[in-house]
């Protein structure tokens, strides 16, 4: 252990890792660069302090960058002890985190400060899908080390303090920070979707343990089992009626309601997050049409659309857990997609990634139709069709082209209102109904919504051993 614990770096580390855990790594590590004047400035671990510890008892490794020292700026060898980082915690498989306070590069070493900036891009890269990678934002975070949080897995930011940002708001034509501050937590949070959660330091900090606890240490081996100790066969008797906001939703199916939301202030109309089931992390992924406050009051309301952030929020998602092995739930509420001038500029390309992401997976996939599931959107969302292994149905949930009336309209243009309303109830008789689509094998089991819990949770023990052959390739390009 070294002085620099005592510093505002160091102490940000301390309060992360379980007490007393901490080992330093490179602590005599200083600049080498000598131009302007360099030599006689001193530069106590380079800015950085870097090391391991635990968290709960589990390995990860750290950095946390020193505003104190040329103002955290990345030089030479500041990066170089972060890519040795990246080095041991692929070699050990344990998490990289990543706490941020950056001026940017140094600009005295010029070069060789770009050159060590892209060599940890590469280790980046390269432990991406290997080990989780969590970057929490406490201060600047400006240029190129924006870059490096957004190639993070999971991006934290402090919520008065932080600011992320590759050009910063003031250099933006027409725009300043007073007007809208593209480097706020609330901007990066709410608009472009990099942060996962905004919050006061020690919330922040407790939010990335709890995140912690519940990912795999590394890509092959699993060390998130916890034991449980909830009844595998719970009713849940309040989640049909709360199924419209799956945030409330999906802790009522989870062990002991533990619920860790990704991107919660990003595309609201899809929730993405980690739950527990029988001791195993699972991804939840849920269309959204009611958000609700704290008493339970509507605080907002969506159709039962996908737009084009809420399948991006949920392609990147659906691999990072395919990635780590994290077995993926869906609760299916979707009747079609966002119909607007400016989401008709990304919607197809951001449901084809949603679309591959899901046909991608190879980890047990299980799909719950809990309300309407029509036309494509429904087959994004992780249907039959796309490759899940069990899907199941609501009584009430609605399986088709479209909806009834819609279609009874289009099929029968030039009958009267009374011979459309009959036709319209003959097509939800026999294409909508659940039970149609369970007789043609698209819906394994209709199941009432509060027996939900024990059904996934079965789905996914018999799941557990799931094996899939594909093709050889060397990487998708969707």
């Amino acid at each position: 252990m070294s002085n620099s614990a005592q510093s505002l770096a160091g102490r940000r580390i301390n309060s992360l890792l379980d007490e007393s855990s901490f080992v330093e790594i490179g602590a005599a590590v200083t600049a080498r660069a000598t131009d302007f004047n360099m030599n006689n400035t001193d530069t106590p671990s380079d800015g950085v302090i870097t090391g391991y510890g635990v968290i709960n008892g589990s390995l990860v490794y750290v950095y946390s960058q020193d505003a104190s020292v040329l103002g955290g700026s990345m030089g030479e060898m500041h990066a170089k002890k972060i890519v040795r980082i990246y080095d041991m915690a692929m070699k050990m498989g344990a998490p990289v985190i990543g706490l941020v306070d950056c001026a940017g590069l140094r600009l005295q070493e010029a070069s060789d400060a770009l050159n060590a900036f892209g060599e940890l891009y590469l280790k980046q890269t390269m432990a991406s899908g290997v080990v989780p990678q969590i970057t929490a934002v406490f201060g600047n975070c400006g240029g190129g080390m924006a870059v490096a949080s957004a190639m993070s897995d999971f991006t934290f930011m402090e919520s008065t303090k932080a600011k992320l940002f590759v050009n910063s708001p003031n250099a933006l034509d027409g725009n300043e920070v007073s007007r809208c501050d593209t480097a706020s937590a609330a901007f990066q949070s709410e608009e472009a979707g990099i942060v996962d959660a905004v919050a006061e330091e020690a919330e922040l900090i407790r939010q990335i343990r709890e995140l912690v606890s519940l990912l795999p240490a590394n890509n092959e081996d699993d060390l998130s089992y916890m034991d449980c100790d909830d009844d595998l066969n719970r009713v849940c008797a309040e989640l049909e009626v709360s199924a419209a906001d799956p945030a409330i939703a999906l802790p009522m199916i989870s062990d002991a309601g533990i619920f860790f939301e990704t991107k919660a202030d990003y595309a609201k109309d899809m929730v993405t997050g980690f739950i527990k089931l029988n001791g195993t992390t699972v991804g939840a992924v849920a269309n959204r049409t009611i958000i609700y406050d704290a008493e339970g009051n509507k605080a907002a309301e969506f159709n039962a659309e996908l737009s084009a952030k809420g399948c991006d929020k949920a392609a990147r998602f659906v691999k990072f857990c395919d990635a780590f092995n994290i077995p993926v739930l869906t609760l299916t509420n979707a009747s079609g997609f966002k119909a607007s001038k400016c989401t008709e500029k990304k919607i197809a390309r951001a449901a084809a990634a949603l679309t591959c992401a899901f046909a991608d997976a190879s980890v047990p996939k299980v799909n719950v139709v809990t309300g309407k599931a029509y036309g494509s959107a429904y087959v994004i969302m992780n249907s039959k069709g796309l490759g899940a292994d069990f899907v199941y149905a609501w009584p009430k949930a609605e399986i088709g082209m479209m909806d009834a009336k819609l279609a009874a309209k289009i099929m029968y243009a030039d009958a009267d209102a009374k011979e459309q309303k009959e036709k319209a109830a003959a097509y939800a008789e026999l294409q909508n109904n659940v039970a149609s689509a369970a007789k043609r094998g698209y819906v394994d089991t209709v199941i009432d919504a509060q027996d939900t819990r024990k059904y996934v949770i079965g789905a996914f023990e018999m799941l557990f051993t799931k094996r899939e052959d594909r093709p050889a390739k060397k990487h998708g390009t969707v």
